[in-house]
């Protein structure tokens, strides 16, 4: 028996048995209750850092706001811009319609003379200028108006003159279509003939 007390195991034993007697003496739950956590407060509220201002952080948000504002307003202006600029195409457009429906309407109450019927044009008022005024004027009366025109512009004033004065006395058909001529005389429109291009 004494043999097992002197034995390191035993001592070892015995050693392990008082500190787990002496721990469980001292750290009792009692000792404990008094000792409660304090749970860490997550809340933003609290936190500090969330209540950091920035100063030149609200200074460029203002500057944004501000640019944006601008931007905004200029979108606007453009946009007034726009509607503006395209009512004024719109018109625009209309009135290039009516100047070439004018032109157009111009052009159909010209007499085109070209250049091409300026030689066929001499010989016939060389042959009428020649003949008689009456004669001319018999000639005159059976072609179109047009060409009578054309004829009667090629004349020397005196000669068409003559030829007019004796149509005008044919009586009142012959007057007015002599007065017919004498206007759309003022409407004749030589062509000029086509520029060549240069070497």
């Amino acid at each position: 028996m004494i043999r097992i007390f002197r034995s390191p195991w035993f001592a070892a034993a015995l050693g392990c048995a008082l500190y787990l007697a002496t721990t469980a003496a001292i750290l009792t739950p009692s000792k404990f209750a008094a000792f409660k956590p304090v749970a860490p407060d997550y809340s933003a509220e609290n936190d500090p850092s969330w209540k950091f201002r920035n100063p030149e952080m609200d200074q460029w948000i203002s500057q944004i706001k501000s640019e944006k504002d601008k931007l905004d307003l200029r979108e606007e202006h453009l946009d007034e811009l726009q509607t503006r600029l395209t009512a004024e195409m719109q018109e625009l457009s209309a009135a290039t319609q009516a100047v070439s429906q004018l032109q157009q309407n111009f052009d159909k109450s010209v007499i085109g003379f070209s250049s091409q019927e300026m030689a066929n044009n001499k010989k016939q008022t060389k042959l009428l200028s020649e003949m008689s005024p009456d004669g001319a004027v018999a000639l005159l009366n059976q072609m179109p108006d047009d060409d009578a025109v054309r004829i009667l512009y090629s004349m020397k004033d005196d000669v068409a003159s003559l030829i007019l004065d004796t149509w005008s006395k044919g009586g009142e058909a012959q007057a007015k279509r002599a007065a017919d001529l004498t206007a759309k005389l003022r409407q004749i429109s030589i062509a000029q003939p086509p520029t060549q291009p240069a070497p």
